[in-house]
């Protein structure tokens, strides 16, 4: 069956459709990994999302059970050059089709990708629709441009209700604003006793959990859709705190920064990232369409730690007076590079150290 996207600048591809055949807006993206279409099919910072993979071969090792990173995905769809019909692999349990049928969630293929991404370079990301061949351009774009993405991006993704991750080590409190399955995974290998919070969880809250240490997760969305500055003003001055992906800007926000919308973004699994303090470089899985602002950080309350080697933009900070820090990139490597990892080493670290404060204040 034959459908088309339309851009909202007026652009129309033609291709074929898979999965399902409902008609979805979203804003069109573009992912540079080569590998990982599972994770990042089911990232929540991807909601809304109509994902173009620059690979030109998507579902060629199938869908597994283990590298889920949600649920329940909430991309509008997804756009590849050749979808893999028969997928092998010994941990395969379907094919990306019939996932995607599964899902409710559409396809296009056999469309020039290349085309579509140097597009997006060229003029950023835009809105677009996935719709019948038969439908009428003009009609369609009318209805495309009138679309005004949501705002509450976070609020659909984060747990509406506190749940454990239970564990027998440091106990750590993570804001949910849609937090990847990889973060749990990572504190869950070091021991850690997690408890997942709702996004507009109270400093309260949030303290009364009495926590060893708080991650703010990654999450989709404008970062100036959530106003959470207050409790992060007040945890950060009681407890170690690490922000990841949309918890790192919603730490600069709070923090007198300001963000900006990027043109086409940072989407795929190794992107190189300087650590200042070191001089050594990181390979990075990134997806972000946000960054902080450089001439907005006041060196007095942040400390940049880390730069992106593509474009110079901030992909680390910390706090000057507290023991806080956040990191733009996904260091949990869902999918990408594992350089990063080490990130939730130093995390632990910074937690032991505060607890060992802790006992000589009491001694």
């Amino acid at each position: 069956m034959k459908r088309k996207l339309i851009l909202e600048d007026g652009t129309v591809f033609i291709g074929d459709a898979f999965g399902s055949t409902k008609e979805t807006i979203g804003e069109v993206i573009f992912n540079t990994s080569m590998s990982g279409y599972q994770e990042v099919i089911s990232d929540p910072s991807n909601f809304g999302q109509i994902i173009t993979f620059t690979y030109p071969m998507i579902g060629n090792y199938g869908i597994n059970r283990d590298d889920f990173e949600s649920i329940q995905p909430v991309i509008k769809a997804i756009i590849v050059k050749e979808v893999c019909d028969f997928p092998s692999n010994w941990r395969s349990k379907m094919s990306l089709q019939e996932y995607l049928e599964r899902k409710d969630i559409p396809g296009l293929s056999g469309i020039d990708t290349r085309m579509l991404t140097r597009l997006i370079r060229e003029k950023g990301v835009m809105k677009g629709i996935l719709c019948s061949v038969e439908e009428d351009e003009e009609t369609v774009l009318s209805r495309l441009r009138a679309v005004i993405p949501p705002s509450d991006a976070v609020k659909q993704v984060s747990a509406t209700k506190p749940y454990p991750s239970p564990g027998r080590g440091k106990n750590v409190v993570v804001v949910d604003f849609g937090v990847k399955h990889g973060i749990l995974r990572e504190l869950t290998k070091r021991g850690c006793d997690v408890t997942v919070v709702p996004y507009n969880s109270s400093a309260t809250d949030i303290l009364t959990l009495n926590p060893d240490g708080i991650l703010l997760s990654n999450g989709p969305g404008n970062p100036e859709d959530v106003d959470v500055s207050e409790m992060i003003k007040e945890v950060q001055q009681k407890v170690p705190l690490l922000g990841i992906g949309l918890g790192h800007q919603l730490f600069a926000l709070a923090n007198g920064c300001t963000i900006t919308k990027m043109h086409y973004g940072h989407r795929g699994s190794s992107y190189p990232v300087k650590d200042i303090s070191t001089g050594k470089v990181i390979f990075t899985s990134q997806n972000h369409g946000y960054e902080v602002n450089e001439d907005s950080v006041d060196e007095s309350v942040l400390t940049i730690t880390h730069r992106a080697l593509n474009g110079d933009s901030i992909e680390g900070l910390s706090h000057t007076a507290f023991p806080a820090f956040s990191v733009q990139y996904e260091p949990e490597a869902s999918p990408g590079s594992e350089d990063a990892k080490k990130i939730f080493d130093y995390f632990m670290e910074v937690m032991n150290e505060q607890l060992g404060r802790v006992e000589e204040q009491h001694a």
